[in-house]
């Protein structure tokens, strides 16, 4: 038996997760901006497209615009399974159900799987991003 280092795969997580940002923006603000994005934890800028951004706000009701977090975060968990993942947030969720065209989950959480997350990833390429997750603390 292979003794694991739980801080060794924290830290690994931790840098795998390094092209996130460190504060996520709400779909007001990035409309308003003359170039759309958000910076990484590794200080990298990521420019958002407008046409995914006008899809957004096309596919939501204008009052969750104001509450909608982007980039989405794809979290990537092994307690989600083998080729599943999950999305957080009310608006969020409710975004991920019309555009997949799915129905499930409650209202504040989705688990999405690997089909389903390869059709958000091309729908919103720049306004998604996968989130590595672990329990270890």
């Amino acid at each position: 038996m292979v003794a694991v280092d739980n801080r060794l795969i924290v830290k690994t997580v931790q840098s795998m997760n390094q092209h996130l940002p460190g504060r996520r923006k709400k779909l007001v603000e990035l409309l308003k901006e003359e170039k759309p994005g958000i910076r990484g934890k590794d200080n990298t800028f990521y420019i958002m497209d407008r046409k995914e951004l006008d899809l957004i706000s096309e596919s939501l009701p204008r009052y969750l615009w104001d509450r909608i977090r982007l980039p989405i975060l794809i979290e990537m968990a092994p307690q989600y399974g083998s080729g599943s993942a999950r999305v957080q947030g009310e608006a969020e969720c409710e975004l991920v159900r019309k555009l997949l065209k799915i129905d499930r989950g409650d209202r504040k959480m989705v688990i999405i799987y690997m089909p389903e997350i390869r059709e958000l990833r091309r729908k919103l390429p720049t306004t998604s991003q996968y989130a590595f997750v672990t329990a270890l603390r």
